[in-house]
């Protein structure tokens, strides 16, 4: 017949390894992300690779409305990155940085979510050597955008 010892039994230390081994274990849910691209385009497949590499699971949807999906987020044209990702509330264009992310989510500002406008060379997902700091902007409905983040 197995015993079965309490966590008291255990003394504080025994217990609190107990626990921690029981929470670290508990899965955790990855963030999903739903990403439209133009169906052509391999940088954007990279993107998705990065975000699943930072824990996403990432849904791609190639798309020949990329625009209009953008602008119907609030990403004015002249704002708008290679593609468009929702993830939870917000939304997420262009090549942005997952500290960038990984801010937006922990914050939770009243914003619609950032966009880095056009394809920057060097960001993530895309080819080659970083040009300048990258502008990551704050996109709220009625408002101009403004910068979020400079990475």
């Amino acid at each position: 017949m197995k015993k079965i010892l309490g966590l008291a039994s255990l003394g504080t230390i025994g217990a609190a390894t107990v626990l921690a081994t029981s929470l670290n274990a508990a899965p955790l849910v990855a963030p999903e992300v739903t990403l439209y691209k133009n169906p052509q385009c391999g940088c954007c497949e990279n993107y998705a690779d990065y975000l699943r590499e930072n824990g996403f699971t990432v849904e791609v949807v190639p798309t020949q409305d990329l625009a209009q999906i953008s602008r119907d987020a609030g990403i004015s044209d002249d704002f708008q990155g290679c593609h468009t990702a929702f993830l939870g509330d917000y939304v997420v264009s262009g090549h942005v940085p997952i500290d960038v992310i990984d801010r937006l989510l922990e914050e939770r500002p009243e914003i619609a979510g950032v966009t880095l406008p056009g394809m920057p060379m060097g960001s993530p997902g895309m080819g080659g050597a970083k040009q300048a700091p990258f502008e990551i902007y704050a996109i709220e409905e009625g408002v101009n955008p403004t910068v979020y983040a400079v990475e």
